[in-house]
Protein backbone atom coordinates (compact mmCIF):
# COMPACT_ATOMS: atom_id res chain seq x y z
CA UNK A 1 0.00 0.00 0.00
CA UNK A 2 2.87 2.36 0.80
CA UNK A 3 4.46 1.81 -2.59
CA UNK A 4 1.17 2.74 -4.28
CA UNK A 5 0.96 6.01 -2.32
CA UNK A 6 4.58 6.90 -3.09
CA UNK A 7 4.14 6.15 -6.78
CA UNK A 8 0.95 8.20 -6.88
CA UNK A 9 2.61 11.17 -5.15
CA UNK A 10 5.58 11.04 -7.51
CA UNK A 11 3.27 10.84 -10.53
CA UNK A 12 1.19 13.80 -9.33
CA UNK A 13 4.28 15.92 -8.64
CA UNK A 14 5.69 15.01 -12.07
CA UNK A 15 2.42 15.98 -13.76
CA UNK A 16 2.34 19.31 -11.94
CA UNK A 17 5.94 20.09 -12.97
CA UNK A 18 5.30 19.12 -16.60
CA UNK A 19 2.13 21.24 -16.66
CA UNK A 20 3.93 24.29 -15.27
CA UNK A 21 6.77 24.08 -17.79
CA UNK A 22 4.54 23.50 -20.83
CA UNK A 23 0.96 24.70 -20.66
CA UNK A 24 1.45 26.97 -17.65
CA UNK A 25 4.05 29.12 -19.39
CA UNK A 26 1.81 29.55 -22.42
CA UNK A 27 -1.12 30.56 -20.25
CA UNK A 28 1.07 33.10 -18.43
CA UNK A 29 2.17 34.65 -21.74
CA UNK A 30 -1.45 34.95 -22.88
CA UNK A 31 -2.44 36.54 -19.57
CA UNK A 32 0.35 39.13 -19.86
CA UNK A 33 -0.73 40.07 -23.39
CA UNK A 34 -4.37 40.44 -22.38
CA UNK A 35 -3.41 42.58 -19.38
CA UNK A 36 -1.72 45.01 -21.76
CA UNK A 37 -4.92 45.30 -23.80
CA UNK A 38 -7.27 45.71 -20.86
CA UNK A 39 -5.35 48.16 -18.70
CA UNK A 40 -5.59 51.89 -19.24
CA UNK A 41 -1.82 52.30 -19.26
CA UNK A 42 -1.38 49.46 -21.74
CA UNK A 43 -3.83 51.06 -24.16
CA UNK A 44 -2.03 54.40 -23.85
CA UNK A 45 1.28 52.71 -24.64
CA UNK A 46 -0.25 51.07 -27.71
CA UNK A 47 -1.64 54.39 -28.95
CA UNK A 48 1.73 56.06 -28.45
CA UNK A 49 3.44 53.23 -30.31
CA UNK A 50 1.02 53.56 -33.23
CA UNK A 51 1.55 57.31 -33.33
CA UNK A 52 5.33 56.95 -33.43
CA UNK A 53 5.10 54.40 -36.23
CA UNK A 54 2.83 56.73 -38.19
CA UNK A 55 5.32 59.56 -37.76
CA UNK A 56 8.11 57.33 -39.07
CA UNK A 57 5.98 56.44 -42.09
CA UNK A 58 5.23 60.10 -42.81
CA UNK A 59 8.94 60.97 -42.77
CA UNK A 60 9.77 58.32 -45.36
CA UNK A 61 9.80 59.53 -48.95
CA UNK A 62 8.20 56.41 -50.44
CA UNK A 63 6.31 54.31 -47.97
CA UNK A 64 5.10 51.73 -50.49
CA UNK A 65 7.02 49.66 -53.00
CA UNK A 66 6.14 49.79 -56.69
CA UNK A 67 4.19 46.53 -56.65
CA UNK A 68 2.29 47.59 -53.52
CA UNK A 69 1.33 50.87 -55.18
CA UNK A 70 0.14 49.08 -58.30
CA UNK A 71 -1.89 46.59 -56.27
CA UNK A 72 -3.57 49.26 -54.13
CA UNK A 73 -4.27 51.37 -57.22
CA UNK A 74 -5.97 48.43 -58.96
CA UNK A 75 -8.01 47.74 -55.84
CA UNK A 76 -9.16 51.36 -55.60
CA UNK A 77 -10.12 51.38 -59.29
CA UNK A 78 -12.17 48.22 -58.79
CA UNK A 79 -13.94 49.74 -55.76
CA UNK A 80 -14.69 52.93 -57.76
CA UNK A 81 -16.16 50.88 -60.62
CA UNK A 82 -18.39 48.95 -58.23
CA UNK A 83 -19.54 52.16 -56.55
CA UNK A 84 -20.25 53.83 -59.89
CA UNK A 85 -22.27 50.82 -61.08
CA UNK A 86 -24.49 51.12 -57.98
CA UNK A 87 -25.80 54.55 -59.05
Amino acid sequence: MRNYIYKTLIAVIALIIVFEFTIGKTINKINQKTEILFTKEGRKDMVNSIKSEMEKAIKQENYLDEDERRLINQFIIKIRNELNSAK
